[in-house]
């Protein structure tokens, strides 16, 4: 007899707050998270490009990577706990400035993408031999398992997802935590610092996944939830589920890993060339380099694009792409922009029909629908520079 016994869905510490606030709950990534609030996610998405949307993002695998000496205020800590992650990454990580965090990928052997992560340097002097890690909620035990295999007896990984992890998205959203955290406003894109609320140790990093400005913050589980509380009674913030986070960043032209990034798909061929450095493209010295350096030179054979469909009919994921009645590609992300009043997509085309403006031919419900290739990304980032 089949076993058809299920792990219970987890929880994060804001689970109550969802659902006081009217949040409807699904299962994603293991957890019971909210989709929605009562406003719907047009509201949602618009409200976070105006104003500042709160999502919870505590279901992601924030953890930390601590050389087994321990960590010390020198240079030399930072750089040899780069050396022995940049084994599984091939950006620069050594390179990086305390405080600075770096979009990356893991890859495996072949040089497809088993996840797309950010790394943190702490700023501290003291945290050296340290670096701040968040990987995809999806993938984190797989992601977790890799490190602990790979470093093992060299560094140790310590789980921070039983805490709060939160973002603050938009353009009031500075104004908002700024109030909390005065430092916060000295950061830039991609930048983090430890700070402090009431004596809870938190880290703050302005970065996030819409296109907006804003910040996500790491804070123990019981501060940080009255610490939502208090936010979400300001009115320029509102509570903001699955589904607009997804349209946001989609519209960002942002990768959703497990629809736009696989282990079948390269970094060159998710247009993110740009996260492999100088220093490493030179020692090729990562996972899968003989053929990430290879379509580097020679150009891949297929690449990730934006997709315009010309009708108001959206394109969902696995929609097949036809170029003069021939197939051609496949829709990875697709759905309604709300920002733009226009269905959007993304996905993998022939290279040769990669170029913007190319006349496609997106099968919707077994009829052929009019579309074009389009820049990405669908909006313009306003990160703070």
């Amino acid at each position: 007899m089949a076993d058809t016994t299920t792990q219970p869905l987890k929880k994060t510490a804001l689970h109550a707050l969802h659902v006081e606030y009217g949040g409807k709950i699904v299962e994603f990534a293991g957890y019971d998270m909210p989709v929605q609030f009562p406003t719907g996610v047009k509201e949602e998405h618009l409200w976070t490009r105006s104003e500042a949307g709160l999502f919870d993002v505590s279901h992601m695998g924030p953890c930390f990577l601590t050389l087994n000496s321990g960590t010390r205020a020198e240079p030399a800590a930072h750089e040899e706990i780069a050396a022995l992650v940049e084994t599984l990454v091939p950006s620069d990580i050594k390179g990086l400035k305390p405080g600075q965090s770096r979009l990356t990928v893991l890859l495996n052997a072949d040089g497809g993408i088993l996840d797309d992560l950010i790394i943190t340097r702490p700023y501290a002097e003291d945290r050296q031999g340290m670096l701040y890690i968040v990987v995809n909620g999806a993938m984190k035990e797989q992601d977790w398992g890799l490190f602990e295999a790979a470093l093992a007896g060299q560094a140790t990984l310590t789980r921070a997802d039983d805490r709060v992890l939160f973002a603050l998205q938009g353009p009031k959203a500075e104004k908002v935590l700024a109030a909390y955290f005065p430092e916060c406003a000295g950061l830039k894109f991609m930048e983090s610092r430890r700070m402090y609320l009431d004596g809870a140790r938190c880290m703050v990093s302005r970065c996030g996944y819409t296109g907006e400005d804003g910040f996500e913050v790491l804070i123990p589980a019981e501060a940080g939830a009255e610490f939502v509380r208090l936010l979400l009674d300001d009115p320029c913030v509102r509570p903001i589920g699955l589904g607009a986070r997804d349209s946001l960043r989609l519209e960002a032209g942002l990768c959703l890993y497990g629809h736009d990034l696989s282990p079948e798909i390269s970094p060159v061929e998710a247009d993110l060339s740009w996260v492999i450095q100088k220093r490493r493209r030179e020692a090729g010295d990562f996972p899968g380099a003989e053929r990430i350096l290879r379509e580097l030179k020679e150009g891949p054979a297929r690449k990730r694009v934006g997709i315009r469909p010309l009708e108001r009919a959206p394109a969902r994921e696995g929609t097949e792409i036809y170029v003069d009645g021939v197939p051609a590609g496949i829709v990875t992300s697709g759905g309604f922009g709300p920002s733009l009043d226009a269905p959007v997509a993304m996905g993998y085309i022939d290279a040769a029909f990669a170029a913007a403006g190319t006349k496609i031919e997106l099968m919707v419900r077994g009829k052929a629908r009019p579309a074009a290739i389009a820049s990405l990304p669908f909006i313009p980032a306003r990160y703070k520079r």
